[in-house]
């Protein structure tokens, strides 16, 4: 190995074994020491591929019209993977051409490549003290990703071990100068990442504004003129060479003067969209009508100083300032600056707030720079020209059989993570000179975790209560702290990051005030050998941190987990809490099977519910899609089964406040910020979104991001499992084989419709009772061909009605059908129609169907937002010698109709891979169906 590849293995060369005594590197380092690596979850000389179960699967992935989008047969799984998680790993990290001899077919293969490639550098770079060092490094990592106890980032799994320097990192942020090489390298710079699958961010700042004029007295076109430009290369640039979306985050300083331009640019294109919309153009998130508009493909954040908080809230005025000069340009009221900003959210999502004051107080690397900017999704933050790998932690894994944390296993999994990625750091290629050089001169980690809201309902805990906030605040105190004890023990064997110290005071100040927020955490709350845990690390890293520096400028960050929580077969994702209590499994040969979340008996057996009860509460959920109203269930433990969206049978759902909570008692544990976006109902008002933005800068929450339901005019999303076996009988359904006529006299409705400008009517013939008996369709002229197949059609289906065909069958089979024409209609409850079969059969569901059926099919609601209160806590089960068992997870036949619709993602766009609609997930989104994300993980 020459000097050069020792550089690339170590990472940054000599200036990584600096010693913390000797901050100008005067004198000569010592050679790296290795770590010494102890065995928690293996056994030496056993592999941890031969302890477990393997079987052979076929993985695949239809399109919402049935096509199969990915199929691979004979794929090798860990029998307790789930069919999505071979679906998805099989389909995104398997490498190699399909049906050749290169491709991966086995989970042994990936893990493998990944764990013996990380170990591999980590060998040749000096980090193990031994060659049976390596080794156990190598086994506890396998095994921590084979149990599905962890996972990195995408990146890793694309390209470690199969590119000699890969790039392994999804968070990046750009630097951008007022010049115009500048601004158009910053363009070639995004267009690159973008082009490999990776995010970025920028702060636009320092482009002199609009109202300024240039060297040679010319006019300033301002950062939102470039937007346009930066806009159009990020829609043309598809993510990582896929139809998906560019990730990118814009950000503006509330001082700028173009501040106002920048908040408004992206809701006053909005409603250009919606012009072109009610025009007859199509409205889908890639259609004519948003494809036509400007700032579609970038997150939007406002930078706000703790100056210009306290003058909203003092009701003062607020100066903003030439970029070339400080001096003054307009004066606003704060107040109104607020307002103009929630007015904007309220319209289109955008702008988000980044709170710039808060984010620099935890900065440990003040002394080099402010940070300016994030990625895009808000939870990296750090110096410009940088970049973070990602890797999260399976909270539900560490839960043990009796139900109480495996706080000491949590740690060593910690140890073993925050290793590989810093492993990783020295070993990846980087888009530019400057990312690569900040990256292996900082060494900024992004570890965090996923099924937190699992994990909390699983312990009897509400997610927006103090005992569920206390309890997330003590296990992310603890991935946090031992992920600094590991950093100092690293720096210890191989020398502090290089710019440590120039960086020793803002570090440490940073590190004191992470070990003083733990007084902040109620410890009755929390389980004693958690919170005592949580405390040891961070003594401990404060102290080996003094002596020895760190290795890692940076340790965590609340990343949403997109494609890896499918991996890790995870309930819930970051930071956030469960969505619905039914869920859908997919079946290894296609077809769904619906189950109650496993997670409900879990949490009922600790709440102190025998078995039997357990058994039927959960059968109601099966039944009725919601746990309200279940048998036995006391009201108390109700919010312990709170969850994002209410479901199609209750009213209940987490407060949005609830979610703001949540994040604010993570932030302090978090060496980064929380990617998260507050949902809020339709009905949400300017007010509250900007009450929502001040709570969040009080509770010291670095960003906060709010998108209010329907904002959007999208299609709506409704997540299927197809089409019912069996329905409730209607007069006369229940009369097999006979004919039931119309009398002579009935009555009658006709609704006129429109399809992108094709007419039609529809005409119901109805029974006494009200049910449909036939139907009469007209879309073009007496005796032409289209006029002749729907009279046919119409004849058909009228015979089915009168036969006693359930019409929920009917609409089931026929809605959702793709054919031209299709498009925006007139009809506020069906927008969108995909043919005129899909709005035929969705205006018959509007009209005869109950509220639950005619949300399966999307048909849009005004919903009822109800009061939440102030959950009550639920007494927990105090007896010591009860056990917590196996989950019993209770499953349903497969009922082809069995859908929900996940109320407030009425406007989330359909997967650029599959075809399925997504759901929100952090700042971006993900689909259900192959696991894919919009994002940049």
């Amino acid at each position: 190995m020459n000097a050069s590849d020792l550089h690339h293995a170590t990472g940054n060369g000599q200036a990584a074994f600096a010693n913390v005594d000797h901050p100008l590197g005067l004198e000569r380092p010592a050679p790296p020491a290795g770590l010494t690596i102890p065995r928690h979850f293996t056994r030496a000389g056993v592999s941890p591929f031969d302890e477990v179960d393997w079987e052979f699967r076929q993985a695949l992935i239809t399109g919402e019209g049935g096509e199969v989008v990915f199929e691979q047969h004979d794929v090798e799984f860990p029998q307790f993977w789930s069919q999505m998680a071979t679906n998805v790993v099989a389909s995104k990290y398997f490498r190699g051409p399909l049906g050749t001899p290169q491709r991966e077919t086995s989970v042994r293969q990936m893990i493998g490549r990944v764990a013996r490639t990380i170990a591999g550098w980590g060998q040749r770079g000096g980090y193990f003290a031994s060659e049976p060092d390596a080794t156990a490094f190598e086994d506890e990592l396998t095994h921590l990703l084979l149990y599905q106890k962890a996972a990195f980032n995408s990146p890793v799994w694309f390209n470690c071990g199969v590119e000699e320097r890969p790039q392994c990192s999804a968070c990046f942020i750009n630097s951008v100068d007022d010049t115009m090489e500048s601004i158009l390298s910053l363009a070639k710079t995004e267009g690159m990442l973008f082009k490999w699958g990776s995010g970025t961010g920028s702060n636009l700042s320092p482009i002199r504004s609009s109202r300024e004029l240039l060297a040679g007295g010319g006019k300033a076109s301002g950062p939102v003129s470039f937007m346009k430009g930066y806009d159009a290369f990020a829609g043309v640039i598809k993510s990582g060479g896929k139809t998906r979306r560019a990730a990118k985050m814009v950000i503006l300083n509330v001082e700028h003067p173009d501040i106002a331009d920048f908040v408004t640019c992206k809701a006053d294109e909005e409603k250009k969209a919606w012009a072109l919309i009610d025009a007859g153009y199509d409205g889908s998130l890639d259609g004519a009508a948003y494809a036509s508009i400007f700032f579609q493909n970038s997150n939007n954040s406002i930078r706000v100083t703790e100056a210009f908080m306290q003058a909203v809230v003092n009701d003062e005025e607020w100066h903003t300032r030439y970029v070339t000069t400080g001096e003054i340009c307009e004066t606003y009221r704060a107040r109104d600056l607020m307002r103009m900003m929630a007015e904007a959210t309220h319209v289109c999502g955008d702008p988000g707030m980044q709170f710039d004051t808060t984010i620099n107080a935890w900065h440990t690397c003040a002394n080099t720079d402010r940070i300016y900017a994030s990625n895009p999704c808000s939870e990296y933050m750090f110096l410009d020209d940088s970049a973070c790998n990602l890797a999260s932690i399976n909270l539900m894994q560490f839960l043990t059989p009796d139900g109480t944390f495996d706080a000491d296993a949590y740690r060593r999994a910690i140890d073993i993570l925050i290793l590989a990625q810093e492993i990783i750091v020295g070993n990846s290629s980087y888009p530019t000179p400057a990312i690569e050089r900040n990256s292996h001169d900082f060494r900024p980690l992004g570890l965090g975790y996923a099924n937190l809201g699992a994990l909390l309902m699983a312990r009897g805990l509400p997610y927006d209560s103090k005992e569920g906030r206390a309890y997330a605040g003590a296990v992310t105190a603890l991935l946090t702290g031992e992920a600094y004890l590991t950093s100092a023990k690293i720096a210890k064997a191989m020398g502090a990051f290089a710019g440590y110290a120039v960086n020793r005071e803002p570090m440490l100040r940073v590190i004191r005030k992470h070990r003083e927020s733990l007084k902040e955490i109620d410890q009755h709350l929390v389980d004693n050998d958690l919170i005592q845990a949580s405390i040891d690390a961070w003594d401990d890293a404060l102290a080996l941190g003094m002596q020895y520096g760190y290795r890692n400028s940076q340790v965590t960050v609340l990343a949403p987990t997109g494609t890896i929580s499918f991996m890790m077969d995870c309930d819930t994702t970051g930071v956030e809490p469960d969505i619905a209590l039914i869920k859908y499994k997919k079946l290894s040969g296609g077809g769904m099977m619906k189950i109650v979340n496993a997670t409900v008996p879990l949490a009922l057996k600790r709440l102190g519910y025998p078995t039997n009860q357990i058994k039927e509460i959960v059968q109601f959920i099966d039944e009725h899609g919601t746990i309200e109203g279940a048998p036995f269930l006391e009201e108390m433990h109700l919010p312990v089964f709170d969850c994002a969206f209410k479901p199609s049978g209750g009213t209940r759902s987490i407060h949005y406040m609830g979610h703001v909570r949540m994040m604010a008692a993570a932030q302090p544990f978090i060496s980064g910020a929380i990617s998260k976006t507050v949902n809020m109902p339709k009905e949400a008002t300017v007010e509250e979104i900007e009450q929502a933005y001040l709570e969040g800068w009080k509770l010291g929450v670095k960003a906060l991001a709010i998108y209010r339901d329907g904002c959007k005019r999208t299609q709506p999303l409704n997540t299927e499992s197809g089409t019912d076996a069996v329905a409730e009988a209607k007069t006369p359904s229940q009369r097999n084989a006979v004919r039931w006529r119309l009398p002579d006299d009935r009555p009658a409705i006709t609704h006129k419709f429109s399809i992108a400008g094709h007419e039609g009517y529809i005409t119901v013939g109805m029974y006494d009772d009200g049910s449909p008996g036939e139907i009469f369709l007209l879309m073009a002229k007496e005796g032409s061909t289209i006029s002749g197949l729907m009279d046919a059609f119409a004849t058909s289906i009228s015979l089915a009605l009168q036969y006693g065909v359930p019409l929920k069958d009917l609409i089931d089979k026929f809605s959702h059908m793709r054919f031209e024409p299709s498009g925006y209609t007139t009809n506020r409850a069906i927008p969108i129609a995909k043919s005129i079969m899909d709005y035929i059969f969705r205006w018959l569901a509007s009209k005869f169907l109950d509220a639950e059926d005619r949300a399966q099919v999307g048909i849009i609601e005004r919903i009822e937002t109800a009061e939440v209160a102030e959950p009550v806590l639920p007494k927990l089960a105090t007896n010591g010698a009860e056990k917590i068992g196996a989950a019993v997870a209770m499953t349903s036949h497969m009922s082809n109709g069995d859908g929900y619709t996940f109320h407030m993602q009425e406007d989330a766009p359909s997967c650029a891979e599959c075809g399925a609609l997504m759901i929100r997930n952090g700042a971006c989104y993900k689909c259900l169906n192959c696991g894919s994300t919009s994002g940049c993980s």
